[in-house]
This record gives C-alpha cells, sequence and structure tokens, in this order.
C-alpha cells in the first residue's frame, strides 16, 4: 500500500489518490467545456476488429445474380481505387428503380470477413436519407478495410455494394 505525500500545495502526489484527483480535473474540465473541448473523429471499426478481420480466411459466399431493379449503391467519396488517408469523409448515393423509393430505415454496413454490423457506429455520426448519406470524417485505422454496404426498397428487393481501400 502507498503512502500519501502531500507536496509543497498539498496535493497528493506519485500515488492512487493523485490518480483519481488528476481524472477529476479532467472529467469536470470535459463536463464544463462539454461541446466546446475538440473531440476526435468517430473510430468506425477498432485496430483489433480491422487486424482479425484481415487475418480471417476469406468467407464462403455463394455467387448471386443481383437482384432486378434492387437499388444501386454509389460510392462518391473517397474516391476509389486511390489510397485513403484517415480521418476521411465519407459519401454514399443510393439510386432506386424508377418505380420504388429507398428505405433509408434499412440501410446496413458489414464490415471486414466476419461481417460485422457497424450500421449503428455510422448512424451515431450521420443521417441516412433516402438520397444517401454522408460522413464528415470517419476515423479508421491504418491498414487494409472491406465494407458491405446494403439498402432495401419499397418493394422489398435490396441492393449491395462491396468496397475495399487501404488506409495509408
Amino acid at each position: 500500500m502507498s503512502k500519501l505525500s502531500p507536496n509543497t500545495t498539498g496535493s497528493a502526489t506519485g500515488s492512487l489518490a493523485g490518480l483519481l484527483l488528476r481524472s477529476c480535473t479532467v472529467a469536470a474540465s470535459m463536463a464544463f467545456w462539454g461541446p466546446l473541448a475538440y473531440s476526435a473523429p468517430p473510430q468506425l471499426v477498432s485496430p483489433e476488429e480491422m487486424q482479425a478481420s484481415n487475418a480471417a480466411p476469406p468467407p464462403f459466399v455463394a455467387r448471386a445474380v443481383p437482384e432486378r431493379d434492387a437499388p444501386q449503391i454509389e460510392l462518391l467519396t473517397p474516391k476509389l481505387p486511390s489510397t485513403v488517408s484517415s480521418p476521411t469523409p465519407i459519401e454514399v448515393r443510393f439510386q432506386p428503380a424508377a418505380s420504388s423509393q429507398v428505405r433509408p430505415e434499412s440501410f446496413k454496413v458489414l464490415y471486414g470477413s466476419f461481417q460485422i454490423d457497424i450500421t449503428r457506429r455510422i448512424l451515431n455520426v450521420a443521417k441516412v436519407t433516402d438520397s444517401g448519406i454522408q460522413v464528415q470524417e470517419a476515423a479508421l485505422p491504418k491498414g487494409k478495410h472491406k465494407l458491405l454496404m446494403q439498402i432495401e426498397d419499397s418493394a422489398g428487393r435490396v441492393g449491395s455494394r462491396q468496397v475495399e481501400f487501404e488506409v495509408n
């Protein structure tokens, strides 16, 4: 057990109490400044998720013909197949068939070989509309990434788009 030893200002240093005091000071500062404090862009996937996904063997996927008149998903930003830096903006546009509308609430994003559902992480920082989605700054760890995006239309047809890219 460590002893508390006050320094000249009377605060405890070099101990658990000192660490707690500093932590409380930082927490109080964050609570006071709130939205004015700088916050890093959202981390959409962790480095551990990326590494595990990249190390996994490719999943068995039956080849299927895309559903006729399913909505199309177009990646506008980042421009691929170039290397991407982080944080990066992401902009996606949805194109439904003439006879239907996109159902924004059906949007889903699966990450990597394990197809980890990261939809909620994206929805925490962006809003999906019937025309698409835009993320101002998405933070991704350096390495190779694979996303599978899906959207359904009012006729129940599901469109999907897989994108692969590397973050430097």
